[in-house]
């Protein structure tokens, strides 16, 4: 009976100890939100860029001062979240601030003021807003000499940004109402090594002349879902990935890859491409090709790197694989893994001997074909 109650006081005094440690453990890391004010629903997403590779040290910071509309986590001590907040304005950013986060507010200007003192903002985001080209300070950015990452998508943008800073690396200008790229203000960017420009209303007038070649260390560039009738010119010798879906593109110029020979994926499809020149994707570094949701009907060269390739939704009747892969060579075989032909007009099978010629396809996808009745006049007319 002793040894009973021996054993449950023994316990009983672990439980009180295990409960005493543990709210002193919980006082210790508890976090006080009530100064945040934000209400459950409208918690900030967590954003693309977080946890920077950089020397972002806790032990370094002097100050943890933050807006009063944003919060500003000891976890991230570099990062100010103001994002789903409905603001009017940008507020003022502290100097110790490298990562600004803005996105989902009601945003309609940019003015130098707020960031006087963020001279070390390395990344902004001030996606879905309605910042207005009319209210951008054309010196807004100008103090920010160690920006890289710039997110202005989703908002009723006409103009790019005037006076950018040169270190910019990544620019995102998608869903606004962009016409043009005045190559003063463009070619100034010379570090920029993406750039997204999709889904606004560019033209073949809004890019002519040599607005994009001076950008050295382009490699990605964006330009789907615009008013495009040809190719973009003179873009860099740099460049890796080139975007031009959902645009009126009906042709490729012979030759219109020599500029750019690193060029390892090209998406044109949902186009009006009729027909390519018969070489024009023999490059030595493709890899990724949709042509898909086009006219095409004859056949091109199929590089040895290519991997992938989409001529889904187009008019091919039949592909002639001779002409896709002239010779066959067993030290150096063509890559090609994956191709797809569906919702085309073609009458057969693809021909055995594309297994010969691409010893490393995985899978033809045929699916559905078009009927050629729908698009063929009947032999009584």
């Amino acid at each position: 009976m002793m040894s009973l109650l021996c054993r449950r006081t023994i316990q009983t005094i672990f439980i009180l100890v295990l409960l005493t440690e543990l709210q002193v453990l919980c006082q210790d890391y508890e976090t006080n939100y009530d100064d945040y004010d934000v209400e459950e629903e409208s918690q900030p997403e967590v954003p693309f860029l977080v946890g920077p590779q950089e020397s972002d040290n806790t032990n370094t910071v002097e100050s943890y001062e933050c807006a009063r509309e944003c919060i500003c986590p000891y976890s991230y001590p570099f990062a100010m979240y103001c994002d789903h907040q409905k603001l009017k304005a940008i507020p003022d950013v502290p100097s110790h601030i490298h990562h600004l986060y803005l996105q989902y507010n009601e945003i309609e200007a940019i003015t130098s003021k707020p960031f006087t003192n963020a001279t070390s903002l390395r990344d902004i985001n001030l996606s879905h807003n309605k910042l207005q080209s009319s209210r951008v300070e054309r010196e807004a950015f100008t103090t920010l000499r160690h920006l890289i990452h710039l997110h202005l998508e989703h908002n009723n943008l006409e103009e790019v940004p005037p006076s950018l800073p040169k270190t910019l690396q990544r620019l995102h200008l998608g869903f606004n109402k962009i016409s043009k790229i005045p190559a003063d203000t463009i070619q100034k960017l010379t570090s920029i090594t993406v750039l997204d420009l999709c889904n606004n209303r560019l033209t073949d007038a809004g890019i002519k002349g040599k607005a994009l070649s001076g950008m050295k260390h382009l490699m990605q560039i964006n330009m789907c879902n615009n008013r495009l009738k040809s190719m973009p010119s003179d873009l860099p010798e740099s460049l890796l990935q080139l975007s031009v879906e959902n645009n009126s593109i009906s042709s490729i110029p012979e030759g219109y890859f020599k500029k750019t020979p690193k060029i390892l994926s090209l998406r044109a499809a949902r186009n009006k491409l009729k027909a390519v020149p018969y070489n024009a994707f023999n490059l030595s570094r493709l890899m990724d090709l949709n042509l898909g949701h086009n006219q095409l009907s004859k056949t091109f060269f199929i590089p040895k790197t290519l991997e992938h390739l989409y001529l889904n939704h187009n008019d091919y009747k039949e592909l002639n694989v001779s002409l896709m892969c002239p010779s066959v060579d067993q030290d150096n075989p063509n890559k090609l893994t994956y191709l797809r032909i569906d919702n085309n007009k073609l009458r057969g099978p693809v021909d055995f001997h594309a297994y010969t010629c691409f010893p490393r396809m995985r899978m033809i996808f045929y699916g559905e074909q078009k009927k050629l009745e729908e698009y063929e006049p009947s032999a009584k007319e």
